[in-house]
């Protein structure tokens, strides 16, 4: 099973040859996760997005959000889920005992269920104000994130506004990785931004380098 500790980059809501220029990039610079993360787009758009992608991304960890069926039809490496969609056991059916699933939470109650669900990581956020999604709570506490790395065994991602200007916030022993969106998708040099991240990563040791 591939590995899911490190810096998760996310596509997506944007133009077919600008995620595939950024997922080259995500894949060349050593980013440890690719997740496709497509809301509005007719399922036939996604699936052909999800496949070209699969063709870039081979180092890397290949993850679909939300849809189990698209990560199954193109041979993704997972899925991530939020509290919301399938649960962690039915993907688990679909995609085989071999897939990475990987699930949204914002508290230790849903972390410790997803671990016990058999999720492989979970994503805790948001840390920071963020652009991607509207959000009707605030952002989660040091003190929060800390309570989750203690209380699961899986690694926790951090999501949710980071930059490379507050990452330094956030990061804290037993930390699996950070979660980024419009930090690299909107950059004028995202290669230059995920080296930053990873190499700010190691340089901290909150994760393995």
């Amino acid at each position: 099973m591939k590995s899911t500790e490190g810096l998760h980059i996310i596509l997506g809501e944007y133009e077919f040859a600008r995620t595939c220029e950024l997922a080259r990039i995500a894949e060349a610079e050593g980013a440890a996760v690719v997740q496709l993360r497509e809301k509005s787009l007719p399922t036939s758009e996604v699936l052909e997005i999800a496949d070209a992608l699969r063709k870039i991304i081979q180092r890397a960890t290949f993850i679909v959000n939300d849809r189990a069926d698209i990560a199954y039809a193109v041979g993704a490496d997972g899925v991530h889920l939020g509290q919301d969609d399938l649960p962690a056991n039915e993907a688990r059916k679909l995609l085989g005992p071999n897939a990475i699933i990987g699930i949204s939470t914002s508290n230790v109650a849903q972390a410790l269920e997803a671990e016990r669900g058999g999720a492989n990581y979970v994503g805790f956020g948001h840390m920071f104000p963020t652009r991607s999604k509207e959000k009707s709570s605030s952002p989660r506490t040091m003190e929060e994130l800390r309570a989750v790395i203690a209380a699961v065994s899986i690694p926790v991602i951090a999501i949710g506004g980071i930059t490379t200007s507050n990452m330094d916030e956030i990061l804290c022993p037993g930390l699996g990785g950070i979660a980024v969106i419009s930090a690299v998708s909107y950059a004028e040099n995202p290669a230059e931004v995920i080296r930053h991240f990873i190499r700010t990563l190691e340089e901290h040791h909150a994760v393995s380098a």
